[in-house]
C-alpha cells in the first residue's frame, strides 16, 4: 500500500449514515493527510452513499465484502467503522488481516480507548483506536484536568443528547454506551471508579448536547483546578469548534463528619468539582444540535491525522 503521489493517505468510511455520512464530509472539507477513498454501506438507497456518488467517492452497498473487492481497496490505509459494536469484531478481522489501521467509531472497544487531548500519542502504536463514545469524547478531558491536579476517587458523567440526534446506531447501543464510558473514565480519565449516564431529550426545538460532570477527588487547589479544566477546554477546542465551558467550575468541599454517599461505594469525604458542558456540531452535515455526533466525527478525524504525519508516514 503506497500513498497517494499528493501525499495523502487514502481512508474507507463503513457506514453510510449520518457518523458516517459527516466523517466523509470532514475528511474531504479539512482533511490535510488524508483523502476519501470509498464510503461503505449495506443500503443502497441509503442517503450517504448518494451523496458519496455526487461528490465521486467510490461506494459500495455490500458491506466489508464489497470493500474488499473495490479496486480502491488496495490503496486504504485506514478504516474508519461507524456501524456498530456488534458488527465492528468481523469487521476488524477483516481490516487487520489486510494490515489496515482500524479507527472504531463503535462501543466495541477492541483497541485501546482514545481521546485525543488525553492520551493518543500513547497509543500511536496500536492498529486498532477506539472512539469510546461522544458522551466520553466531551467529558473524559474533564475528568482528566481534575486528575491531574488531585487523585480522584469517583467521578460520573452525565451526557444529555437531543432524541433527534440518536439514531439507530446510537439507541441500539445504549448499554454498550454506559460500560464502554464508565470504563473509560477509570482507564483514560484517571477516576478510580466511573458512572456514565445517557439523556435522550424530546425536547422541540432541538436542543444543543450538554453534558455535567461530578467528580470527588481528595482536597486540592481549587484555582488549579479551574486552570487546568480550562486549559484542556481549549485544547478539545482546537479539533471541536463548538466545544464549550457553559460556566465557571463549581466547588464544594465534603468533610468527613457529613460525607457523600456514592452508590456502590459508600460514604465519602474530600472536594466536589462540578463541570458543565455544551458541545455545538459543526453542521457539515447533520445539523448544530447533533453535537454528540460532531464531538465523535472529530475526534476520529483528528486520530487519523495524526496517524498519518507520524507512524503511517514513517
Amino acid at each position: 500500500m503506497e500513498m497517494k503521489s499528493g501525499g495523502k493517505h487514502k481512508v474507507a468510511i463503513i457506514g453510510s449514515g449520518n457518523i458516517g455520512t459527516d466523517l466523509m464530509i470532514k475528511v474531504m472539507r479539512h482533511g490535510v493527510n488524508l483523502e476519501m477513498g470509498a464510503l461503505v454501506g449495506i443500503d443502497a438507497a441509503s442517503d450517504g452513499l448518494a451523496r458519496a456518488s455526487r461528490l465521486g467517492v467510490p461506494t459500495t452497498a455490500e458491506g466489508i465484502e464489497g470493500l474488499v473487492k473495490m479496486p480502491e481497496f488496495k490503496d486504504v490505509r485506514i478504516a474508519f467503522d461507524a456501524t456498530s459494536a456488534g458488527a465492528h469484531k468481523h469487521h476488524n478481522e477483516v481490516l487487520q488481516a489486510h494490515g489496515i489501521q482500524v479507527i472504531d467509531l463503535t462501543p466495541a472497544a477492541i483497541g485501546p480507548y482514545v481521546v485525543p487531548v488525553v492520551n493518543l500519542d500513547q497509543n500511536l502504536t496500536a492498529t486498532n483506536l477506539n472512539m469510546v463514545t461522544c458522551g466520553g469524547q466531551a467529558t473524559i478531558p474533564m475528568v482528566a484536568a481534575v486528575s491531574r491536579v488531585a487523585k480522584v476517587h469517583y467521578a460520573e458523567i452525565i451526557a444529555s443528547i437531543s432524541s433527534k440526534s440518536a439514531g439507530p446506531g446510537t439507541r441500539a447501543n445504549i448499554d454498550e454506551f454506559t460500560e464502554t464510558t464508565s470504563n473509560a473514565i477509570r482507564s483514560v480519565g484517571g477516576a478510580s471508579r466511573g458512572k456514565a449516564i445517557i439523556i435522550l431529550n424530546p425536547a422541540e426545538p432541538p436542543l444543543l448536547m450538554r453534558d455535567t460532570v461530578f467528580t470527588l477527588s481528595e482536597d486540592a487547589d481549587t484555582e488549579a483546578i479551574e486552570a487546568s479544566v480550562e486549559e484542556m477546554a481549549k485544547a478539545v477546542q482546537a479539533y471541536v469548534p463548538g466545544y464549550r465551558l457553559k460556566q465557571r467550575v463549581q466547588f464544594e468541599r465534603i468533610p468527613a463528619s457529613a460525607p457523600l454517599n456514592v452508590p456502590g461505594i459508600g460514604a465519602m469525604s474530600g472536594l466536589k468539582t462540578s463541570i458543565f458542558l455544551e458541545v455545538e456540531g459543526a453542521a457539515h452535515y447533520l445539523p448544530a444540535y447533533a453535537g454528540n455526533l460532531d464531538i465523535m466525527t472529530s475526534a476520529a478525524l483528528a486520530c487519523a491525522e495524526r496517524l498519518a504525519e507520524t507512524r503511517l508516514s514513517a
